[in-house]
């Protein structure tokens, strides 16, 4: 799936992932390959990036995430 993750500043990722784990403001939760549509609000935490060969974690400040078509939108308040 393609992930994108952007800040009101700049582009933080912009990429292919196997896996995302999000910080929910429900609680933490993952998005993989061809999920559901989904849209759903997130608090402070981080957000874990698993490309298949490596992880990436970047801590957020809260947002919103959308999930459409196998592409992952990830609209972060900021980036810590």
């Amino acid at each position: 799936m393609h992930l994108d993750i952007i800040t009101p500043d700049k582009k933080i990722y912009n990429g292919e992932a196997t896996s995302v784990t999000l910080p929910g403001t429900e609680g933490q939760f993952q998005v993989l390959n061809r999920h559901a549509p989904l849209v759903s609000t997130l608090g402070k935490g981080n957000v874990v990036v698993d490309t298949g060969a490596a992880k990436q974690t970047f801590i957020i400040d809260g947002g919103v995430v959308e999930v459409l078509n196998n592409k992952v939108l990830v609209l972060a308040e900021a980036v810590l």
